[in-house]
């Protein structure tokens, strides 16, 4: 059985353009920002067979989906994030989650990125019983 790293990059393999090059990068990107941090597949149905990447730390910190036009990461408590960098570009009219999504000859900004996954895991992390984060 692969690991989940596997299955990620299995998913990054088999987009073969920029948009798998772009969720490569992104994917090192969340790895750099909290190694701890756990990944998986989810969300497989017949229309998107291989999944969505999730990434979580005490909690889901943010999804990776590749669209047609486009890479996005979505944070579903993005809303509540600090986005000094003003990297949310996409679901600004969600109450609770905020997304970037990355086109074509876009340039990452790891650190801005970085600093947004690192806030979402705070984030997940203080809202955890005090008992609970002690054990973690």
């Amino acid at each position: 059985m692969p690991n989940r790293t596997d299955i990620i990059d299995d998913m990054i393999a088999k987009t073969p353009d920029w948009r798998g090059a772009t969720l490569a990068k992104l994917h090192k990107i969340i790895h750099d920002a909290d190694p701890k941090i756990i990944e998986e597949i989810k969300w497989r149905r017949p229309s998107n067979p291989m999944g969505v990447p999730v990434w979580e730390h005490n909690g889901i910190v943010c999804v990776g989906n590749i669209l047609k036009g486009s890479v996005r990461l979505t944070f579903f408590k993005g809303a509540s994030l600090p986005d000094p960098k003003k990297l949310f570009n996409a679901r600004l009219d969600s109450s609770t989650a905020r997304a970037i999504d990355f086109y074509k000859d876009d340039k990452l900004n790891g650190t801005a990125i970085k600093a947004l996954i690192r806030s979402g895991v705070k984030q997940n992390i203080a809202k955890l019983k005090p008992a609970k984060a002690r054990m973690r």
